[in-house]
């Protein structure tokens, strides 16, 4: 499938002021299953922009703006397009060893996903086993069945609320309020997840999904977030707990991370006045070619 996106983000200051470089990941990924065939990154103040790449092979852009570069707003604007080729997420094999859960990676495997098999300091262990011993008491042993199950179940636990102020609750909080943004669904996921053994990372990225027929005034698309799970044979596999289902081409992964807030889209900071605020604006355009 061929998208086209647009992609405006912009911060307006009440006062004028000089910036820091900032980190941007806003570029799409390339790999086996997407193809990139135009990126045009717009930054104004004017910035030195170098392409380059994060120690996870993510595409990562650096903006460096010069001290004089004094202004009241801040704008990224993004024009791409993109093929997505991963129309059936279940084309995929499992190693012999990985085909019933749980199962456990071999040496090597578990070296390279170590920082995935983690749990983040702030999560609630106990909270999260005695939450699936209520909404997974029997889980499959057949792996993909299983983690359909887990999946499904957190999308029907929470209540699905967008956000956007910055920041990612824990699983302990989502689980205390029973709802939360993509970001947080993925999080909770991937929490459980590496609580059973499963090295699980968080993706920022983007998703197609046209409004339904008669919609007037549809949700505007924004910035999406799910989870991918490493599965022997299978690779990164991915999943959205907010919609409970496997990805599949209309999702357009841009940077993954152990540590979900190491690739929010834009990072950066700016020098003022100590009373200077901000006010950001986004606008996010995607449309089938």
């Amino acid at each position: 499938m061929f998208l086209r996106l647009a992609h405006l983000t912009r911060y307006d200051y009440s006062a004028p002021v000089s910036f820091a470089p900032h980190a941007l990941y806003l570029r799409p990924s390339e790999s086996s299953r997407q193809r990139l065939h135009n990126f045009d990154l717009t930054i104004s103040p004017a910035a030195r922009r170098i392409a380059t790449t994060d120690p996870l092979d993510n595409a990562l852009d650096w903006a460096f703006f010069t001290p004089d570069q004094i202004s009241d707003r801040l704008e990224f604007r993004s024009e791409l397009m993109v093929e997505t080729l991963d129309s059936n997420p279940f084309d995929f094999f499992l190693k012999p060893t990985a085909l019933t859960f749980p199962f456990a990676y071999d040496p090597a495997e578990q070296v390279a996903l170590a920082p995935s098999l983690a749990l983040r300091a702030d999560t609630p262990v106990a909270e999260l086993r005695s939450w699936l011993a209520l909404h997974l008491p029997a889980p499959p042993t057949d792996t993909v069945q299983f983690l359909t199950a887990l999946n499904h179940a957190v999308h029907q636990a929470l209540r699905y609320t967008r956000r956007d102020e910055p920041g990612i609750q824990s699983a302990g909080t989502t689980l205390a309020l029973g709802s939360g943004s993509c970001r947080d669904y993925a999080v909770l996921f991937i929490e459980l997840c590496r609580l059973q053994g499963l090295a699980a990372r968080f993706v920022s990225g983007y998703l197609f999904e046209p409004p339904p027929p008669g919609v007037a005034q549809p949700v505007p698309p924004a910035m999406h977030a799910w989870a991918e799970v490493y599965l022997p044979g299978a690779g990164w596999r991915g999943l959205d707990a907010t919609r409970g289902i496997f990805c599949d081409d209309a999702f357009i992964p841009v940077a993954h991370a152990a540590i979900a807030e190491s690739v929010n889209p834009v990072q950066g900071t700016f020098y003022g006045l100590s009373n200077v605020t901000s006010t950001l604006y986004t606008h996010l355009a995607i449309e089938k070619l």
